[in-house]
Parts: structure tokens; C-alpha cells; sequence
């Protein structure tokens, strides 16, 4: 158990030896001091747990000598001795030394022990407090950081999931493939335009990057037919943006990717599936999700045509704002500077060299005919 610390300072030695021996009386370790610069110097080297000081001394005043202490020791409650039976010396000591009592010389025995005790352990409280909330301060600064590493871990193997989920639908859709990542990358880009951040940012790119997730739902039969499809195979197709909500509604990081993948078919004159939703009816990020869709489906190249040019992509989405697109959006996207697509593009085309690449080297060229005999299924229906 630590010693119960306190300093007493009064220039009289008869007085300052008398409350030294009542407070040793009651347990605790007193320093005496008759001068109020030794105590100063003392109270730096050692921390009180109490300060008691007389009020006329030479030199320093107790008012003075307890607002230097209160810098250096400030935890520690302060008592005034006083013979000086005056308000004004109260209301100095209360306001600028912050004193815990008034103590009157000459002091009645059973108040001054009391007080003392009093002071000490608030002090203590005050004491046991601070060290309470650095404790908590230092463990919440302790689960902050797990739950920063949780996140970025949960974010980590969430990514991992959508790649494997976005791979998965590649190997049954070759028109799919690389598709999803470039209109993540487009619609991350049209949102930040419109001023999109944070999680609303983020909800745009996971659900344009799974849009067509809701086709693993999908026959082969189907999905791959290479003409056209008859009306029941149409109503089954349009059931991917329900299967791929299905499918990401129980995720929590993705509920707002989610709504993306369930209204990526809407159009803006309501024309659209599932729901027929008009205008604002319509999530933002599948009314931005929408404008890039279109951007590269002209783009690139398809097994009935090949890709069209930016400036034909471009007359394309201005002639259709106000129907298929939201005009707002649409203007966005007009302002943006052509060469953010290119870029994009062209980032997309290297990492699916690099996948590529690595496919080879892990001796993996069994992706590229699985691949093959899924484009002749697709074009033959053989």
C-alpha cells in the first residue's frame, strides 16, 4: 500500500510541527516545510497526495504558493490555514487556487482531521478517476485499432469472395468477363464526379461489379443460347437482378450493393425490369450504373460486332437521357474528360493480361479451352 503523502508549508515551526504530529497520528507520511519555495521545489521531485499551506508567510502568500502547486501537482487537493477571518482572502484562495476548505487558526483538532480526510480521499477518487479513464481511453484506443484490423480482414475476405464469385460467372459467360470490373471502375469514377464518398462510393463500384451476379442463377440453356430467346426463356433471364439480390441481401457490407444489383435493369422512363421504376424511383447507383453499362457494351467487342467508338458510345448516351438514363447523370458523365475512361480501360486490359499470364505459368491453359468450348456453345448451341 502506498504511503498517504502530504505537504505542509507554514513559516511558524511550532504550528508546523504540531499538525505534523496530528497527521501522523493518523497515518499519514507529512513533509514539513517553512519555506514555500523548498516545498515547490520538493512537491516537483515528489508527488502529494494532499497540500495544506498557511496563508501569511514572506516572500509567497498561500493563495500564490497553491496556484504554482495546483501546476505541479494538480490531482492533489488543497487546504488554506488562515488566521485572517476575512471574505476577501476566501474568495481569493477559492478562485484562484482552487481550494478544496478553508481551515481558521486556530484550528479545532477533531474539524482539521476531518477535513483532512475528507480532502485526502477525495483526492484519491479524483486520483483513481484519471487513472480510470486513461485505462479506458487505452483500451478503447486498443479495440479501435482490432476492430480497424477486423474491418480491413473482413473487407479482405470479402473481396476475395466477390473475385471468386465474379470469376465463377465468367467461366459460364465469356461476354461477362472483365466486363464487371471495368463498369465497377467506370461507375466508381461517374460517382466521385457527382460527389459521391465513403460507403456510397463504395456501394456503387460492389454493385456494379456484381450486376450480373443473378446469372449464375440463370440455365445454360439460356445464358449461353446463341439466338434469340423465346418468351419464357425471357421471363427467366429477367429473373438475375432478383437472383442476385437474393444472393447479397444477407451480406451487411453489401446491402447497398444489393439495391445496385436489384435496379441495374430499371430504366428511366420506367420502361425497365424488374419493378418499372421511374426516375428517382430508381436507386443513384443504378441510375449511374446504368450510363457506364451502355458506355461498354458499345465499346467492346461482341460475337455479332465489333466494339464502336467512344464518340459513337457518346451520341448513343445523350440521345437516350431522359429515356433509358437519368438526364442528371448523363451530363455528369458528358463532363468528365474522355481519357478517364481510356485509362480505365486500359488498367482493366492489364490486369486481365496479367491473369493471363499467370494462368500460364501455373500451367492453367485448361481456363482458356474451357472458354473456347464455351464460345462455340454460345454460337452453335453444340
Amino acid at each position: 500500500m502506498e504511503p498517504r503523502r502530504v505537504l505542509v508549508v507554514d513559516d511558524d515551526p511550532l504550528i508546523l510541527r504540531a499538525i505534523q504530529r496530528v497527521l501522523e497520528a493518523q497515518g499519514f507520511e507529512v513533509s514539513a516545510n517553512l519555506s514555500p519555495e523548498m516545498a515547490l521545489a520538493e512537491l516537483r521531485e515528489t508527488p502529494v497526495g494532499l497540500i495544506i499551506s498557511d496563508y501569511m508567510m514572506p516572500g509567497m502568500n498561500g493563495v500564490q504558493f497553491l496556484m504554482e502547486a495546483r501546476r505541479i501537482c494538480p490531482d492533489a487537493p488543497r487546504l488554506l490555514l488562515t488566521a485572517i477571518n476575512d471574505f476577501r482572502v476566501a474568495a481569493e484562495a477559492v478562485n484562484d487556487g482552487e481550494i478544496y476548505r478553508l481551515l481558521a487558526k486556530p484550528w479545532n483538532h477533531a474539524e482539521l482531521v476531518n477535513t483532512v480526510r475528507q480532502a485526502y480521499e477525495f483526492g484519491e477518487l479524483k486520483r483513481q478517476h484519471a487513472r480510470l479513464s486513461a485505462w479506458v481511453q487505452e483500451q478503447n484506443a486498443i479495440l479501435q485499432e482490432v476492430n480497424r484490423n477486423l474491418e480491413a480482414l473482413v473487407q479482405r475476405r470479402t473481396q476475395d469472395l466477390l473475385d471468386g464469385m465474379i470469376n465463377a460467372l465468367d467461366y459460364r459467360d465469356m461476354e461477362t468477363q472483365w466486363h464487371s470490373r471495368r463498369v465497377s471502375l467506370y461507375a466508381r469514377r461517374l460517382a466521385e464526379e457527382m460527389g459521391l464518398t465513403g460507403r456510397e462510393l463504395l456501394d456503387v463500384e460492389m454493385g456494379a461489379l456484381l450486376h450480373d451476379i443473378g446469372k449464375i442463377g440463370v440455365r445454360d440453356s439460356v445464358l449461353l443460347k446463341p439466338g434469340p430467346l423465346t418468351e419464357e426463356e425471357w421471363e427467366e433471364m429477367k429473373e438475375h437482378p432478383a437472383i442476385g439480390y437474393r444472393l447479397l441481401r444477407g451480406i451487411d457490407y453489401l446491402k447497398g450493393a444489393a439495391q445496385i444489383v436489384l435496379q441495374h435493369q430499371e430504366r428511366w422512363d420506367g420502361s425497365g425490369y424488374p419493378f418499372g421504376l421511374t426516375g428517382e424511383e430508381i436507386c443513384l447507383g443504378a441510375r449511374i450504373f446504368a450510363v457506364v453499362d451502355a458506355l461498354d457494351a458499345i465499346l467492346s467487342d461482341r460475337p455479332y460486332r465489333a466494339g464502336r467508338s467512344f464518340e459513337v458510345a457518346v451520341r448513343e448516351i445523350e440521345r437516350c437521357a431522359g429515356t433509358q438514363f437519368d438526364p442528371a447523370v448523363v451530363e455528369v458523365f458528358l463532363s468528365t474528360p474522355p481519357t478517364a475512361w481510356e485509362v480505365i480501360r486500359q488498367r482493366v486490359d492489364r490486369m486481365a493480361q496479367e491473369a493471363a499470364r499467370r494462368d500460364q505459368e501455373d500451367g492453367l491453359g485448361v481456363v482458356g479451352r474451357f472458354w473456347e468450348r464455351r464460345e462455340r456453345l454460345r454460337q452453335t448451341g453444340k
